[in-house]
C-alpha cells in the first residue's frame, strides 16, 4: 500500500512539472508577443507606457471572472492579502516597466533587455543567501549558456559599439529586481491568494500606477486611434490593444504564475529567458523582420541553457503523505 501511494504521489509530481512546463512556454511565447505588438503601437504614436497601462488594465478585467471564481466567495485572502498585490502591482507590473522604459533612454536596447534577463541568476543567488538552496552545478553551467546565448540573440556583438550609461544602467538593474520579484512573488502560494486573483489585482494596482505616473509627467503618457500596420495588412488601433491586454498580459501572467508555481521560481525564470525567441519569432511573423544566423545560434545557447539548468534542478518529492488511519475520526470542515 505504502509503495503504490508512493508510486502515485511521484506520477502527480511528474504531472504537476509536465504542466508547468508547458505553462512556462505559453507564458513566455505571449510574453514574447507584447514587443511586436507594442511596436506598431509605438510607431502609430502611442507612448510605451499609455500602451503598457492599457495592456495591463485589460488584462485585470479579462482576468477578473476567473478570479472571482477561483476565489470562491473567499474575499477575506484578498483583504488579509492586500500587501502582496500592492507589492506585485508595484514592483513587478508597473515598477519593472517603468525602470525598463528608463533604461531604454539611456542605454541601447540589447544592453538593457540583458541586464533585465540577468534576473535568472539573481533568484539563484536570492534562494541560495535567503534560503540556502546552493545551486547545483549545471545550473551555473546551464546559467553561463543562456546568458552566451543572449548575447548572441540580442545581437551585442555586432557592429557599432555598445552604449552605457550609470544612470541607465542602475534603471536597468531596477527592472532586472522587478522581473526577479515576479518570479519570486508567482511562485508563493503562502498568502492563499489563487493564481487569477494575484494576477488580476496585481494588474490593475500596475494599471493604477502607470497612469497615475504618465499623468504626473513621470514618463511620456499618450494614445492614438490611427489604424496600424502588421507586414503590410491594416488592421484598426483597437485589435492590437486588446491582442496586447488579452494574449500578452492575461495569459502571460496567469500561465506565468501557474508555471512559478509547479517549477520554482528558479526554474520559471530560465524558461522566461525564451521569451527573447518567441520575440524574434513573432517579429518575423508580424513586422517582417527575418533573425540573422547569429542570433539563431543565440537561440538554440539559450534553449541549451535551460536544458541544462533543467537537468540541474532536484528532482520532484515524491514523498507521499501521511495517511490517516482508517480509525481516524473525520475532519469537522474541509480546505477551502
Amino acid at each position: 500500500m505504502n509503495r503504490l501511494t508512493h508510486d502515485t504521489a511521484e506520477v502527480r509530481a511528474r504531472s504537476r512539472a509536465s504542466t508547468g512546463l508547458v505553462l512556462a512556454v505559453v507564458s513566455a511565447a505571449s510574453f514574447g508577443l507584447s514587443g511586436p505588438l507594442g511596436r506598431g503601437l509605438m510607431d502609430a504614436g502611442w507612448s510605451p507606457a499609455a500602451a503598457v497601462a492599457a495592456r495591463v488594465a485589460i488584462a485585470s478585467l479579462a482576468l477578473a471572472p476567473w478570479a472571482v471564481t477561483q476565489l470562491r466567495g473567499r474575499w477575506g485572502v484578498m483583504v488579509s492579502g492586500w500587501r502582496t498585490l500592492l507589492v506585485y502591482g508595484l514592483v513587478p507590473v508597473a515598477g519593472c516597466q517603468l525602470a525598463f522604459f528608463n533604461a531604454v533612454l539611456h542605454l541601447d536596447v540589447g544592453v538593457a533587455l540583458l541586464v533585465e534577463y540577468t534576473a535568472p541568476v539573481a533568484i539563484v543567488v536570492f534562494l541560495w543567501l535567503r534560503h540556502g538552496q546552493r545551486p547545483h552545478r549545471l545550473t551555473v553551467v546551464g546559467a553561463a549558456v543562456a546568458a552566451a546565448g543572449l548575447v548572441l540573440v540580442l545581437d551585442l556583438l555586432g557592429g557599432g559599439g555598445v552604449s552605457l550609461s550609470a544612470v541607465g544602467l542602475l534603471w536597468a538593474l531596477g527592472a532586472m529586481v522587478g522581473a526577479a520579484t515576479y518570479f519570486v512573488m508567482s511562485s508563493d502560494e503562502s498568502h492563499g491568494i489563487p493564481a487569477a486573483a494575484l494576477a488580476s489585482g496585481g494588474l490593475a494596482v500596475g494599471a493604477v500606477a502607470l497612469t497615475a505616473a504618465g499623468v504626473a509627467g513621470l514618463v511620456p503618457f499618450s494614445a492614438a486611434t490611427a489604424d496600424l500596420t502588421y507586414r503590410g495588412t491594416t488592421v484598426p488601433w483597437w485589435g492590437p490593444v486588446l491582442a496586447l491586454g488579452v494574449l500578452t498580459a492575461a495569459v502571460a501572467y496567469l500561465t506565468g504564475i501557474e508555471a512559478s508555481r509547479r517549477l520554482g521560481s528558479r526554474l520559471a525564470s530560465f524558461i522566461a529567458l525564451s521569451e527573447v525567441l518567441a520575440g524574434l519569432l513573432w517579429a518575423w511573423l508580424l513586422l517582417d523582420q527575418l533573425p540573422q544566423g547569429i542570433q539563431l545560434v543565440g537561440g538554440a545557447l539559450v534553449v541549451v541553457g535551460v536544458v541544462v539548468v533543467k537537468a540541474g534542478e532536484p528532482a520532484a518529492d515524491a514523498t507521499p503523505e501521511p495517511v490517516p488511519e482508517a480509525t481516524a475520526p473525520p475532519t469537522p470542515h474541509g480546505g477551502a
